[in-house]
């Protein structure tokens, strides 16, 4: 199973970005997934989750209410729409699989897939 993100980039602050992250060797719908991120000198960090068929959600508090996480199987693709971006949103976003379809654990060592990161950086 590999996966590909795509979509970050330069923004300004209360921008909007969409990540994508798009799994081949395997069928998306057998897995649960998430994104984290990775700030320079910050250990990775929970983002958002969301169950194989998208019923369910966790976002993290730091981003609640203007993060959204959904998938579209059937694409074999999963989103992370970002709103009002903040400076402190800057950093390295990767997309990782759970073999458990029901899982939202922000635990990263609980996946087992991850996805190369896409960087995103939002100015002040």
């Amino acid at each position: 199973v590999q996966l590909q993100a795509s979509g970050g980039g330069l923004v300004q602050a209360g921008g909007s970005l969409r990540l994508s992250c798009v799994i081949s060797g395997g069928s998306l719908s057998s897995y649960a997934m998430g994104w984290f991120r990775q700030a320079p000198g910050k250990e990775r960090e929970f983002v958002a989750a969301i169950v194989w068929s998208g019923t369910m959600t966790s976002v993290a508090d730091s981003a609640k209410g203007r993060f959204s996480i959904s998938r579209d199987n059937a694409r074999d693709t999963v989103y992370l729409q970002m709103n009002s971006l903040k400076p402190e949103d800057t950093a390295v976003y990767s997309c990782a699989a759970h073999r458990h379809p029901y899982s939202r654990s922000e635990t990263p060592s609980d996946c087992d897939y991850w996805g190369q990161g896409t960087q995103v950086t939002v100015s002040s």
